[in-house]
């Protein structure tokens, strides 16, 4: 990948409505070149998806929670468990004293206990630790630019 497809996927995260002609002016491509080095950055699984990016808190989502799971054994094969919990957006293994961190949105403090209910009830979860934000000061997607310079 290079700095073109780097800028490429800059310009596409402020705005994926971009037209490729106006991809192609602004990392000197022709639409054309821009279309196709798109292409192949989708066919490479660099370009996961195109989304919109929605307000939670306009869609009943203001509650947001980080929540830690203790386990009493490895988690590794219960993803569908908390990917069948649709207020669940993120789910990680991670090092440390817990071994799952999920993300969680819901509408109320009361929905948020009921997924943690439910997240309990998973087989193997002998707790919970939930962290509820109270504002978030920003959220920034992947950056390609800056990750090239790492």
């Amino acid at each position: 990948m290079d700095h073109i497809d780097r800028s490429l996927l800059a310009l596409l995260q402020e705005d994926a409505t971009r037209s490729y002609a106006a991809l192609g002016q602004a990392v000197g491509l022709s639409a054309g070149a821009a279309h196709e080095r798109v292409r192949k950055l989708r066919e490479r699984g660099v370009i996961r998806r195109t989304a919109v990016d929605v307000d939670p808190a306009a869609v009943g989502g203001g509650v947001l929670a980080y929540v830690t799971v203790d386990s009493t054994s490895w988690m590794g094969d219960t993803a569908e468990s908390f990917a069948a919990l649709p207020e669940i957006l993120e789910a990680h293994i991670i090092a440390g004293s817990a071994s799952v961190l999920v993300k969680v949105r819901t509408a109320t403090t009361e929905q948020l206990q009921d997924v943690l209910r439910r997240i309990y009830a998973i087989d193997g979860v002998s707790g919970t630790r939930a962290t509820v934000v109270l504002e978030t000061f920003f959220e920034r997607p992947v950056s390609p630019l800056t990750a090239a310079q790492g």
